[in-house]
């Protein structure tokens, strides 16, 4: 396996950082979202309604669009599933991917429905003349076909051959699917090799990337639940993408899809992949600390919810670094001995009591966010 460090970013006029330089990877699309190449990382998220129950989940896929979904997957167990889709392709504003497991008609009735894309695993569809179909069939109707390995359902040849759920096995479970489709000219396809374990998913798509150059899907599967699943995920998949490697995500939650959007997009943009929305920085917890900074950030993040402009604030509490933060980011609080100075954009515009900068600082933001929306000719959002 390769130990070439990744190439860093680079900082352009002005000092801000572009994110890291990704790896050359054909490009494909999915309905009007290409995925790889110098497109865009994709965020994805999957449903979690009954897929035949159309209204809701029609409804789920326009939730998960609004937090920022780009693409979304629905499952597809059972025949009534199949029959939905549709309906649910033709009305959804965002790529619909359906979930292919075991029953490979399912994936035909997917094709013919108008699906942007169709997920099948290697483990479960085992009939390689049924690969071949679907993929003259993916290649005629112009749809795209994600290989999506599994480090828990491996095919028993390949376990008995590796040893189990190994890096080299679940690149070579993904590889010898996209041979199968190769043969009958297919190349719209992206792979994805999910392990539960960070540490060995990224082994895996290091192994994989070096393999080939289709288009990489990244995800920890079975990550958890939002706290620890949220970490896991940022290990994996932040580190995959600060090494170039990875063109569309998801972020694999037990919690509400919308959730696995919101820290999709924040791994994102915590490596500048995606234009920052709001970002609020505070101190750690620390003995210089002049005000309850917890609570303050905490309440300061409550504040802006709502607030989508790029804005970076900084919530700070102590002399030593309180003020540096506060001048380097948008707006600012430098707190402490019962007060606390508003920075814009390193200029001290006010001084307020304690008990008053939260609501300074909503009032400054909300300012500044109506300034932001202004230049760029968006109208200013209406609040519900």
């Amino acid at each position: 396996m390769s130990t070439a460090l990744p190439v860093l970013p680079t900082a352009p006029t002005g000092g801000q950082p572009t994110g890291p330089v990704r790896r050359a990877t054909r490009r494909i699309r999915l309905g009007p979202i290409a995925v790889g190449g110098d497109a865009p990382i994709s965020v994805q998220t999957m449903t979690v309604t009954p897929t035949h129950e159309v209204d809701l989940t029609l409804q789920a896929i326009a939730s998960a669009q609004a937090a920022g979904a780009d693409i979304v997957r629905v499952a597809v167990p059972r025949r009534e599933d199949a029959e939905a889709l549709t309906a649910i392709a033709e009305h959804a504003r965002i790529p619909v991917i359906a979930d292919i497991h075991f029953q490979w008609k399912y994936a035909v009735l997917a094709i013919e429905a108008g699906c942007a894309g169709v997920r099948i695993n290697p483990g479960n569809i085992k009939k390689h003349d049924k690969v071949a179909l679907l993929g003259r069939m993916a290649d005629e109707a112009g749809v795209a076909i994600r290989i999506g390995v599994n480090g828990g359902s491996l095919e028993d040849a390949i376990l008995e051959q590796f040893g189990g759920p190994t890096p080299e096995a679940m690149v070579e479970s993904a590889l010898r699917e996209v041979r199968l489709l190769e043969d009958v000219g297919f190349a719209d396809t992206k792979i994805s090799v999910k392990h539960s374990d960070p540490w060995v998913m990224i082994q895996t798509y290091r192994l994989l990337a070096e393999r080939t150059d289709y288009p990489l899907h990244l995800g920890v599967t079975e990550a958890g639940p939002l706290k620890t699943g949220s970490i896991k995920s940022a290990v994996g998949i932040g580190t995959l993408l600060a090494e170039g490697i990875g063109d569309t995500i998801r972020v694999s939650l037990s919690a509400d899809p919308v959730e696995e959007v919101k820290a999709g997009i924040a791994i994102l943009e915590s490596l500048h992949l995606r234009e920052r929305g709001l970002d609020v920085v505070s101190c750690p917890s620390c003995g210089r600390a002049q005000v309850d900074v917890w609570t303050l950030a905490e309440d300061v993040q409550k504040g802006l919810e709502g607030i989508d402009a790029p804005l970076r604030v900084a919530v700070m509490g102590c002399v030593v670094n309180g003020p540096g933060e506060a001048r380097e980011a948008d707006l600012g609080v430098a707190a402490g001995n019962g007060k606390g100075d508003i920075i814009r954009r390193g200029e001290r515009i006010a001084t307020v009591r304690e008990e008053d900068i939260v609501e300074a600082l909503v009032h400054f933001a909300t300012e500044m966010a109506d300034e932001i929306r202004a230049e760029r000719g968006e109208g200013t959002p209406v609040v519900a």
